[in-house]
Protein backbone atom coordinates (compact mmCIF):
# COMPACT_ATOMS: atom_id res chain seq x y z
CA UNK A 1 0.00 0.00 0.00
CA UNK A 2 1.31 3.37 -0.76
CA UNK A 3 -0.39 7.15 -0.88
CA UNK A 4 -1.20 6.75 -4.53
CA UNK A 5 -3.42 3.68 -4.21
CA UNK A 6 -4.98 5.31 -1.22
CA UNK A 7 -5.73 8.03 -3.62
CA UNK A 8 -3.48 10.60 -3.62
CA UNK A 9 -0.60 10.69 -6.44
CA UNK A 10 2.31 12.69 -5.44
CA UNK A 11 3.55 13.17 -9.00
CA UNK A 12 0.33 14.45 -10.32
CA UNK A 13 0.86 17.05 -7.88
CA UNK A 14 4.64 18.23 -9.27
CA UNK A 15 3.02 17.83 -12.83
CA UNK A 16 0.31 20.49 -11.63
CA UNK A 17 3.26 22.67 -10.44
CA UNK A 18 5.01 22.27 -13.83
CA UNK A 19 2.22 23.10 -15.65
CA UNK A 20 1.13 26.21 -13.74
CA UNK A 21 4.53 28.11 -13.72
CA UNK A 22 4.18 29.55 -17.26
CA UNK A 23 1.28 30.96 -16.20
CA UNK A 24 1.90 32.86 -13.44
CA UNK A 25 5.42 33.82 -14.25
CA UNK A 26 3.40 36.63 -16.33
CA UNK A 27 1.73 38.06 -13.45
CA UNK A 28 5.42 38.85 -11.61
CA UNK A 29 5.61 42.28 -10.20
CA UNK A 30 9.22 43.26 -9.17
CA UNK A 31 8.96 43.12 -5.11
CA UNK A 32 7.95 39.31 -5.46
CA UNK A 33 11.40 37.72 -3.72
CA UNK A 34 10.41 34.17 -3.98
CA UNK A 35 10.02 31.23 -6.19
CA UNK A 36 7.10 29.04 -7.07
CA UNK A 37 7.44 25.66 -5.20
CA UNK A 38 8.75 27.09 -1.78
CA UNK A 39 7.36 26.74 1.50
CA UNK A 40 6.07 30.35 1.40
CA UNK A 41 5.48 33.95 -0.74
CA UNK A 42 7.82 36.97 -0.17
CA UNK A 43 7.01 40.02 -1.21
CA UNK A 44 9.09 43.27 -0.40
CA UNK A 45 7.40 46.91 1.09
CA UNK A 46 10.52 48.68 -0.07
CA UNK A 47 8.64 50.78 -2.44
CA UNK A 48 6.20 51.57 -0.28
CA UNK A 49 7.88 53.17 2.31
CA UNK A 50 7.35 56.33 1.41
CA UNK A 51 3.45 56.20 2.27
CA UNK A 52 3.02 58.13 5.25
CA UNK A 53 0.77 55.50 7.33
CA UNK A 54 1.31 52.45 5.04
CA UNK A 55 -1.80 50.51 5.96
CA UNK A 56 -2.38 46.37 4.59
CA UNK A 57 -5.62 45.71 3.32
CA UNK A 58 -6.68 41.80 2.65
CA UNK A 59 -9.77 39.96 1.23
CA UNK A 60 -10.37 36.42 0.81
CA UNK A 61 -13.31 34.49 -1.23
CA UNK A 62 -14.63 31.93 -3.34
CA UNK A 63 -16.03 31.33 -6.45
CA UNK A 64 -19.19 29.00 -4.55
CA UNK A 65 -21.53 27.04 -6.77
CA UNK A 66 -20.71 28.64 -10.18
CA UNK A 67 -18.20 25.97 -9.93
CA UNK A 68 -20.98 23.80 -10.90
CA UNK A 69 -21.44 25.60 -14.36
CA UNK A 70 -17.93 24.77 -14.97
CA UNK A 71 -18.03 21.39 -13.95
CA UNK A 72 -21.17 20.87 -16.37
CA UNK A 73 -19.33 22.10 -19.22
CA UNK A 74 -15.97 20.66 -18.23
CA UNK A 75 -14.63 24.28 -18.88
CA UNK A 76 -12.05 25.52 -16.44
CA UNK A 77 -10.19 28.58 -17.60
CA UNK A 78 -12.31 31.53 -16.60
CA UNK A 79 -13.34 30.62 -13.48
CA UNK A 80 -9.89 31.60 -11.87
CA UNK A 81 -10.83 35.35 -12.39
CA UNK A 82 -13.68 35.08 -10.54
CA UNK A 83 -12.00 33.73 -7.85
CA UNK A 84 -9.17 36.69 -7.93
CA UNK A 85 -12.05 39.17 -8.95
CA UNK A 86 -13.61 38.66 -5.49
CA UNK A 87 -10.40 39.38 -3.71
CA UNK A 88 -9.05 41.96 -5.67
CA UNK A 89 -12.12 44.08 -5.85
CA UNK A 90 -12.88 44.18 -2.31
CA UNK A 91 -9.24 45.33 -1.65
CA UNK A 92 -9.80 48.16 -4.56
CA UNK A 93 -12.91 49.18 -2.78
CA UNK A 94 -11.13 50.47 0.36
CA UNK A 95 -8.82 52.19 -1.81
CA UNK A 96 -6.25 49.98 -1.96
CA UNK A 97 -3.64 48.73 -4.17
CA UNK A 98 -3.66 45.27 -4.71
CA UNK A 99 0.10 43.72 -4.38
CA UNK A 100 -0.56 39.63 -4.13
CA UNK A 101 -2.51 36.75 -4.11
CA UNK A 102 -2.95 33.37 -3.46
CA UNK A 103 -4.65 30.63 -4.13
CA UNK A 104 -6.74 26.96 -2.85
CA UNK A 105 -7.95 24.16 -5.20
CA UNK A 106 -9.25 20.99 -3.21
CA UNK A 107 -10.22 18.76 -5.85
CA UNK A 108 -10.94 14.79 -5.76
CA UNK A 109 -8.46 13.87 -8.45
CA UNK A 110 -5.79 15.69 -9.39
CA UNK A 111 -5.71 16.07 -13.21
CA UNK A 112 -2.42 18.64 -13.81
CA UNK A 113 -3.86 19.78 -17.44
CA UNK A 114 -7.14 20.48 -15.49
CA UNK A 115 -5.19 22.07 -12.65
CA UNK A 116 -3.43 24.02 -15.11
CA UNK A 117 -6.58 25.52 -16.99
CA UNK A 118 -7.87 26.72 -13.46
CA UNK A 119 -4.29 28.66 -12.82
CA UNK A 120 -4.67 29.94 -15.44
CA UNK A 121 -8.00 32.14 -14.92
CA UNK A 122 -6.41 32.55 -11.50
CA UNK A 123 -2.97 34.14 -13.52
CA UNK A 124 -5.27 35.93 -15.85
CA UNK A 125 -6.96 37.63 -13.36
CA UNK A 126 -4.57 38.48 -11.36
CA UNK A 127 -2.49 40.41 -14.68
CA UNK A 128 -5.98 42.20 -14.79
CA UNK A 129 -5.35 43.33 -11.30
CA UNK A 130 -1.76 43.94 -11.27
CA UNK A 131 -1.58 41.75 -8.62
CA UNK A 132 1.59 39.11 -8.01
CA UNK A 133 0.56 34.94 -8.22
CA UNK A 134 3.05 34.33 -4.96
CA UNK A 135 2.12 30.81 -4.22
CA UNK A 136 -0.90 28.37 -3.52
CA UNK A 137 -1.86 24.85 -2.42
CA UNK A 138 -3.43 22.15 -4.67
CA UNK A 139 -4.77 19.52 -1.65
CA UNK A 140 -5.70 16.16 -3.46
CA UNK A 141 -8.53 14.86 -1.27
CA UNK A 142 -10.19 11.49 -2.44
CA UNK A 143 -13.39 10.52 -0.88
CA UNK A 144 -14.04 14.12 -0.05
CA UNK A 145 -14.77 16.03 -3.22
CA UNK A 146 -16.00 13.63 -5.97
CA UNK A 147 -12.82 12.68 -8.67
CA UNK A 148 -14.64 15.45 -11.55
CA UNK A 149 -15.06 18.42 -9.14
CA UNK A 150 -13.07 20.73 -7.01
CA UNK A 151 -13.22 23.81 -5.07
CA UNK A 152 -11.55 27.11 -5.21
CA UNK A 153 -10.90 30.24 -3.32
CA UNK A 154 -8.02 32.90 -2.66
CA UNK A 155 -6.50 35.37 -0.27
CA UNK A 156 -5.06 38.71 -1.37
CA UNK A 157 -3.31 41.48 -0.07
CA UNK A 158 -2.85 45.25 -0.90
CA UNK A 159 -1.82 48.05 0.66
CA UNK A 160 -3.02 51.92 0.74
CA UNK A 161 -1.70 54.91 2.67
CA UNK A 162 -4.23 55.35 5.75
CA UNK A 163 -5.37 58.91 5.00
CA UNK A 164 -6.98 57.48 1.46
CA UNK A 165 -8.97 54.56 2.73
CA UNK A 166 -12.34 54.50 1.61
CA UNK A 167 -14.80 54.69 4.47
CA UNK A 168 -17.38 56.92 4.40
CA UNK A 169 -16.89 59.56 6.35
CA UNK A 170 -16.48 62.29 4.40
CA UNK A 171 -20.33 61.66 2.32
CA UNK A 172 -22.53 64.22 2.61
CA UNK A 173 -26.27 65.20 1.12
CA UNK A 174 -26.42 65.30 -2.34
CA UNK A 175 -23.38 63.51 -3.22
CA UNK A 176 -23.43 61.02 -6.36
CA UNK A 177 -23.63 57.54 -6.72
CA UNK A 178 -21.72 56.24 -10.38
CA UNK A 179 -22.62 52.33 -11.29
CA UNK A 180 -20.23 50.19 -13.43
CA UNK A 181 -21.62 47.96 -15.15
CA UNK A 182 -20.86 44.12 -14.55
CA UNK A 183 -20.53 41.49 -16.73
CA UNK A 184 -23.89 39.64 -15.73
CA UNK A 185 -24.11 37.49 -12.80
CA UNK A 186 -20.75 37.68 -11.76
CA UNK A 187 -19.84 35.24 -8.78
CA UNK A 188 -22.94 35.41 -6.45
CA UNK A 189 -26.49 33.74 -6.11
CA UNK A 190 -25.36 30.82 -8.44
CA UNK A 191 -27.68 28.43 -5.82
CA UNK A 192 -31.04 30.40 -7.02
CA UNK A 193 -29.64 30.27 -10.78
CA UNK A 194 -29.24 26.94 -10.23
CA UNK A 195 -32.81 26.37 -9.15
CA UNK A 196 -34.29 28.06 -11.73
CA UNK A 197 -32.60 26.98 -14.74
CA UNK A 198 -31.46 23.56 -15.91
CA UNK A 199 -27.87 23.56 -15.80
CA UNK A 200 -27.31 20.23 -17.92
CA UNK A 201 -24.75 20.43 -20.42
CA UNK A 202 -27.54 20.43 -23.37
CA UNK A 203 -29.34 23.01 -21.58
CA UNK A 204 -26.70 24.93 -21.26
CA UNK A 205 -25.23 24.37 -25.03
CA UNK A 206 -28.84 26.06 -25.72
CA UNK A 207 -28.57 29.27 -27.83
CA UNK A 208 -30.69 31.75 -26.34
CA UNK A 209 -31.65 34.88 -28.51
CA UNK A 210 -32.24 37.41 -25.66
CA UNK A 211 -28.78 36.69 -24.48
CA UNK A 212 -27.22 36.65 -27.76
CA UNK A 213 -25.13 33.22 -26.54
CA UNK A 214 -25.28 30.00 -25.37
CA UNK A 215 -26.46 30.05 -21.65
CA UNK A 216 -23.63 28.33 -20.69
CA UNK A 217 -21.31 31.50 -22.05
CA UNK A 218 -23.73 33.49 -20.20
CA UNK A 219 -23.64 31.63 -16.90
CA UNK A 220 -19.64 31.51 -17.30
CA UNK A 221 -18.60 34.93 -18.26
CA UNK A 222 -16.10 35.97 -15.42
CA UNK A 223 -16.65 38.61 -12.99
CA UNK A 224 -14.91 41.97 -13.78
CA UNK A 225 -12.14 43.49 -12.57
CA UNK A 226 -12.16 46.87 -10.96
CA UNK A 227 -8.96 47.55 -10.04
CA UNK A 228 -8.01 50.09 -13.11
CA UNK A 229 -10.68 52.53 -12.85
CA UNK A 230 -10.64 52.87 -9.24
CA UNK A 231 -7.06 53.30 -9.38
CA UNK A 232 -7.24 56.10 -12.48
CA UNK A 233 -9.96 57.86 -10.53
CA UNK A 234 -7.26 58.04 -7.48
CA UNK A 235 -4.35 58.79 -10.08
CA UNK A 236 -6.58 61.43 -11.58
CA UNK A 237 -7.11 63.12 -7.62
CA UNK A 238 -10.54 62.65 -7.56
CA UNK A 239 -11.98 61.53 -4.37
CA UNK A 240 -13.98 58.66 -3.83
CA UNK A 241 -16.19 58.90 -0.64
CA UNK A 242 -17.59 55.56 -0.32
CA UNK A 243 -17.55 52.80 -2.29
CA UNK A 244 -19.21 49.24 -2.64
CA UNK A 245 -18.86 46.12 -4.11
CA UNK A 246 -22.42 44.28 -5.31
CA UNK A 247 -21.63 40.92 -4.32
CA UNK A 248 -23.74 38.85 -2.22
CA UNK A 249 -26.70 40.46 -1.08
CA UNK A 250 -27.02 42.38 -3.83
CA UNK A 251 -28.12 46.14 -3.26
CA UNK A 252 -29.45 45.71 -0.08
CA UNK A 253 -26.94 44.18 1.63
CA UNK A 254 -23.74 46.13 0.06
CA UNK A 255 -24.89 49.74 -0.56
CA UNK A 256 -25.43 50.41 3.64
CA UNK A 257 -22.05 48.84 4.20
CA UNK A 258 -20.60 52.34 2.07
CA UNK A 259 -22.41 54.13 4.17
CA UNK A 260 -21.52 56.41 7.38
CA UNK A 261 -24.37 57.29 10.31
CA UNK A 262 -27.26 59.45 9.01
CA UNK A 263 -26.73 59.34 5.30
CA UNK A 264 -29.41 57.07 2.99
CA UNK A 265 -28.75 56.09 -0.70
CA UNK A 266 -31.55 56.51 -3.22
CA UNK A 267 -31.01 54.55 -6.48
CA UNK A 268 -32.87 54.63 -9.48
CA UNK A 269 -33.83 51.43 -11.41
CA UNK A 270 -34.27 53.11 -14.64
CA UNK A 271 -30.81 54.85 -14.63
CA UNK A 272 -29.27 52.25 -16.74
CA UNK A 273 -29.82 48.95 -18.71
CA UNK A 274 -30.51 45.81 -16.48
CA UNK A 275 -29.01 42.83 -18.61
CA UNK A 276 -31.20 40.27 -20.15
CA UNK A 277 -29.76 37.16 -17.55
CA UNK A 278 -31.52 39.10 -14.89
CA UNK A 279 -34.96 39.39 -16.51
CA UNK A 280 -34.43 35.83 -17.42
CA UNK A 281 -33.92 34.62 -14.47
CA UNK A 282 -36.76 37.05 -12.61
CA UNK A 283 -39.41 35.48 -15.09
CA UNK A 284 -38.51 31.99 -15.37
CA UNK A 285 -37.99 31.56 -11.58
CA UNK A 286 -40.82 34.03 -10.69
CA UNK A 287 -38.75 35.99 -8.25
CA UNK A 288 -40.14 39.27 -6.78
CA UNK A 289 -38.25 42.07 -7.64
CA UNK A 290 -37.33 43.04 -4.35
CA UNK A 291 -35.37 39.34 -4.19
CA UNK A 292 -33.53 40.08 -7.15
CA UNK A 293 -31.96 43.21 -5.53
CA UNK A 294 -31.31 41.40 -2.72
CA UNK A 295 -29.51 38.57 -4.13
CA UNK A 296 -27.90 39.86 -8.02
CA UNK A 297 -26.18 42.74 -8.60
CA UNK A 298 -28.64 43.40 -11.28
CA UNK A 299 -25.95 44.44 -13.76
CA UNK A 300 -24.22 47.23 -11.62
CA UNK A 301 -20.82 45.23 -10.22
CA UNK A 302 -18.92 48.52 -7.82
CA UNK A 303 -20.83 51.42 -6.97
CA UNK A 304 -18.40 55.02 -6.25
CA UNK A 305 -19.69 58.02 -4.62
CA UNK A 306 -18.15 61.36 -5.66
CA UNK A 307 -18.87 65.28 -4.97
CA UNK A 308 -21.23 66.58 -7.45
CA UNK A 309 -18.32 68.16 -9.16
CA UNK A 310 -16.25 65.61 -9.84
CA UNK A 311 -19.24 64.12 -11.53
CA UNK A 312 -17.52 64.48 -15.24
CA UNK A 313 -14.29 64.03 -14.21
CA UNK A 314 -15.49 60.69 -12.65
CA UNK A 315 -17.64 59.15 -15.75
CA UNK A 316 -14.12 59.99 -18.06
CA UNK A 317 -12.10 58.78 -16.06
CA UNK A 318 -13.78 54.87 -15.68
CA UNK A 319 -14.38 55.90 -19.73
CA UNK A 320 -10.84 55.67 -20.43
CA UNK A 321 -10.02 52.35 -17.56
CA UNK A 322 -12.53 50.71 -20.09
CA UNK A 323 -15.49 50.21 -17.97
CA UNK A 324 -19.20 51.45 -18.14
CA UNK A 325 -20.36 54.33 -16.05
CA UNK A 326 -23.96 55.63 -15.21
CA UNK A 327 -25.51 57.83 -12.81
CA UNK A 328 -27.64 55.96 -10.86
CA UNK A 329 -28.37 57.93 -7.76
CA UNK A 330 -27.60 60.34 -4.70
CA UNK A 331 -26.94 60.57 -0.81
CA UNK A 332 -30.11 62.34 0.89
CA UNK A 333 -29.63 62.75 5.05
CA UNK A 334 -31.30 60.12 6.73
CA UNK A 335 -31.11 56.52 7.60
CA UNK A 336 -28.66 54.27 7.04
CA UNK A 337 -30.15 52.26 4.14
CA UNK A 338 -31.03 52.18 0.80
CA UNK A 339 -34.18 53.33 -1.32
CA UNK A 340 -34.86 51.82 -4.93
CA UNK A 341 -36.91 54.16 -6.83
CA UNK A 342 -38.80 53.09 -10.00
CA UNK A 343 -37.58 56.40 -11.94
Amino acid sequence: MDYKNAGVDIEAGYKSVELMKEHIKGTMRKEVLTHIGGFSGAFSLESFKNMEKPTLVSGTDGVGTKLKVAFELDRHDTIGIDCVAMCVNDIACAGGEPLFFLDYIACGKNEPEKIAKIVSGVAEGCKQANAALIGGETAEMPGFYPVDEYDLAGFAVGIVDEKDLINGKDLRKNDVIIGMASSGIHSNGYSLVRKIFNIKEQYLNTYVESLGSTLGETLLTPTKIYVKALSDLKAANIKVKACSHITGGGFYENVPRMLSDGFHAVLRKKSYPVPPIFKMLQEDGDVAEHVMYNTFNMGIGMMVVVDPLDVDAAMATIKAAGETPYIIGEIISGEKGITIEEA
